[in-house]
């Protein structure tokens, strides 16, 4: 696989290490940071492809790392690692053009298949994508170029060629979300639950969405100003 280094930005050095061995089967250089600031100076030094990157980190957090790398490498894909959950986060890094997420621990198999898709993604073929899964790819690919209307029209299209299957009535939710529209967007989860009742990325969305909404009406009834998220 010839592409530009992988830069893995974990406080925890052996995972640092394991995730370096296993990319290494892939052939993919690696390199590695052990906090936000030395991350944001190896990307000063070096062109990197696609960034490995823990939320959870004592000093500068990854959601703050992201928001960096958007303002200096928006070029750069980015893929979130957590212990923690990202579903509280998940919005706000997608709106930062970060939506391929890992959970800890992982498979050594697993790591390599997101790389790989992730790396894949970007020989797509736009006018030649016909089936769900590329569709869905597609839809990633903008969302990682912030170009959320583009990604829109993509998962529509993957519905209309697959309206039976969960995943892009999700992630359209989250776009729903991106653009302020959280009745829409929690439509959208409660399509894709409808489809499959276990899909927990849609019971996660539309449980944290939905308390967010209650949240803030108790809020109003207490007589205290607020506003609505974004």
């Amino acid at each position: 696989m010839e592409a530009k280094p992988i830069l893995i930005v974990d406080d925890e050095k052996n995972i640092c290490l394991t995730l370096s061995q296993a990319l290494e089967v892939l052939g993919a250089e690696t390199d590695t940071a052990l906090n936000g600031e030395e991350a944001l100076v190896k990307l000063e030094k070096k062109e990197f492809g696609l960034i490995l990157l823990d939320l959870r980190m004592p000093g500068m957090d990854g959601m703050e790392v992201l928001r960096r790398v958007r303002e200096i490498r928006p070029d750069i894909r980015v893929i979130i690692l957590t212990a923690y959950g990202t579903i509280e986060s998940a919005v706000e890094a997608m709106k930062l053009g970060a939506v391929d997420f890992i959970q800890k621990p992982f498979s050594p198999d697993e790591i390599r298949g997101l790389v790989s898709r992730v790396m894949d993604r970007e020989k797509l073929d736009e006018q030649k994508v016909v089936d769900y899964a590329s569709s869905i790819e597609l839809a990633k690919r903008s969302i990682g170029d912030r170009h959320f209307d583009a990604a829109i029209e993509h998962l529509r299209y993957a519905i209309f060629l697959d309206p039976r299957r969960p995943e892009a009535f999700n992630l359209l939710g989250a776009l729903m979300e991106i653009k302020g529209d959280r009745i829409e967007a929690q439509k959208n989860y409660r399509a894709a639950l409808s489809l499959d009742p276990s899909y927990e990325p849609a019971i996660k969305n539309l449980q944290r969405s939905t308390e967010g909404r209650w949240r803030q009406i108790g809020t109003i009834l207490l007589g205290k100003d607020t506003k609505e998220e974004k």
